[in-house]
């Protein structure tokens, strides 16, 4: 089972609805399926060798359009690994993810195609088709499906190497959350990039798995998008904080999603002030979720937890178990639980505890959607045992919701205490002239480190480092206040909105 068989069997039970929608264009389900089965079979034909004992690998370089969902469909269906680029990317940028994946063929844009000249053995500006010649191979649940290239935000891109086991896991986690979410009446918005986990998983295979109708946006901007969800009647909303801050902006949007009935936000923190204006404004509470690219990617949601607290990222999904994990390798909170008992499990009783709360822990994860490690040998991936960290901090309150920190490995220490960039980002949020602020460390001779903020000025503000940092002062303590702020125009932003700190550190 595979997301492709999902979509043959979803042909086979309702082939003349529409199973996808790009502007004017609309393509069935019993299309769809036929168009995968002439392209998987073109694939084939090309006899790309298997290396290093995987199969071949495809990159796919294509805004949301009806040929990118194709192209996934059917390289997964030809037994091949779909490897899913940014078309964004700069000709640098592509052929490192093509050399380090030995992509053997590369769909894309002929625009793209002529910068990456002779990077790889069959340059694609269109889908190779051909008939039937013989079955196609049979794909494993442990075959590696999609290999998804992180974002960078901490260095150079590494291959996530996602099985069809873990697509296919996650949506029976998400499944498992009651009342259902999701359903075939159901039309979704797919504005997300689906060469991201959560744009191709959670949004496109959604519309897979639960053969519902999907709306494809290649460019996101708020008045258009909002155009398309009030024309097709787009029922469930998958975003970013980008996108929910720019419909706030919408004068008559109340109206244009009036019918959307469930809107998730993820990739990155929806700060709770912007969400209770969302709600104001158009009557739809947001649900928040959280989870990486290696995870499939959902881990934790709101949706998951009896009420959603401001600022949390809900309880771990049904068949997610979490640790937190203090410094000295002490779990100081568990929560969770396999999707189904296994009495073989160790631990199988993962019960939130009684307690007022917990000091923050890195988060530490097991569940059937975790990634098989990082391409090609598998590093960095779960330990014998299933668990992975995530290198997220976070803490639990007393009913046991999660609260995010920070990352692990952008703590900064100031004579020896803890400083959380989140927690001073949030402070600085707060202050009305500020529209985006990121926190770093920086080096000093005598505290080791100190704070260093680069604030955006909300639009006509007129801000001053004396006015912030005065701010800061009467809202965090000494230690954790910005020795140094500075204004820029904008912050470097990945694909799904996180701010790119490598690149402002450089």
């Amino acid at each position: 089972m595979n997301l492709a068989t999902l979509l043959r069997n979803q042909a086979a039970t309702q082939p003349d609805r529409i199973a996808l929608r790009a502007g004017e264009q609309t393509l069935t389900w019993a299309e769809w399926d036929a168009r995968t089965d002439a392209a998987a079979h073109g694939l084939a034909a090309l006899g790309l060798p298997a290396t290093g004992g995987h199969a071949a690998r495809v990159a796919i370089a294509l805004p949301n359009t009806v040929e990118f969902a194709v192209a996934l469909t059917a390289v997964l269906r030809a037994g091949l690994i779909a490897v899913p680029c940014n078309p964004g990317l700069t000709p640098r940028e592509l052929r490192h993810v093509l050399a380090d994946s030995g992509a053997q063929a590369l769909l894309a844009t002929p625009d793209l195609l002529a910068g990456v000249a002779g990077a790889v053995p069959h340059e694609l500006s269109a889908l190779p088709t051909a008939a039937a010649a013989g079955e196609l191979p049979a794909s494993a649940d442990e075959q590696v499906a999609v290999l998804l290239y992180t974002s960078g935000t901490e260095g150079a891109p590494k291959g996530a190497m996602l099985p069809h086991r873990a697509l296919l896991a996650n949506h029976r986690q998400l499944g498992a959350v009651e009342p259902p979410l999701l359903g075939a009446a159901d039309t979704v918005l797919l504005a997300l990039p689906l060469f991201h986990a959560y744009g191709l998983n959670t949004g496109l295979g959604s519309v897979l798995w639960h053969g519902a109708t999907g709306v494809l946006v290649p460019d996101f901007d708020p008045a258009g998008t909002a155009g398309a969800i009030a024309a097709h009647g787009v029922t469930v909303v998958v975003g970013v904080p980008q996108m929910f801050l720019a419909w706030s902006t919408l004068p008559d949007v109340r109206e244009r999603l009036a019918s959307v009935r469930l809107a998730v936000c993820g990739a990155a923190a929806l700060e709770p002030a912007a969400a209770t204006r969302f709600a104001q404004l158009t009557g739809i509470t947001v649900q928040v979720g959280y989870g990486l690219t290696e995870t499939a990617p959902v881990l934790a949601a709101t949706v998951a937890a009896p009420s959603a607290k401001p600022g949390s990222i809900g309880r771990p999904l049904p068949g997610v178990e979490l640790r937190l994990v203090n410094a000295a390798g002490e779990d100081v909170w568990r929560g969770g639980s396999a999707l189904l008992d296994d009495d073989d499990d160790d631990d199988p009783d993962l019960a939130v505890p009684d307690s007022p709360g917990t000091d923050p822990g890195e988060l530490v994860v097991r569940g059937e959607n975790l990634f098989l490690g990082y391409w090609p040998d598998g590093r960095g991936g779960p330990d014998a045992d299933g668990w992975w960290p995530t290198r997220d901090v976070a803490y639990a309150d007393g009913d046991g919701d999660l609260f995010l920190v920070d990352r692990l490995g952008e703590l900064i220490l100031v004579s020896g205490f803890n400083v959380y960039p989140a927690e001073v980002e949030q402070v600085l949020l707060a202050h009305p002239g500020v529209a985006q602020a990121a926190v770093l460390s920086a080096p000093h001779p005598l505290t080791g480190q100190q704070v260093r903020a680069i604030v955006v000025p909300a639009p006509r503000a007129e801000l001053t480092e004396a006015e912030l940092a005065a701010h800061c002062a009467r809202n965090l303590a000494r230690f954790k206040c910005p020795a140094r702020i500075e204004f820029a125009p904008e912050l470097p932003l990945s694909v799904i909105g996180k701010v790119r700190k490598s690149l402002l550190r450089e």
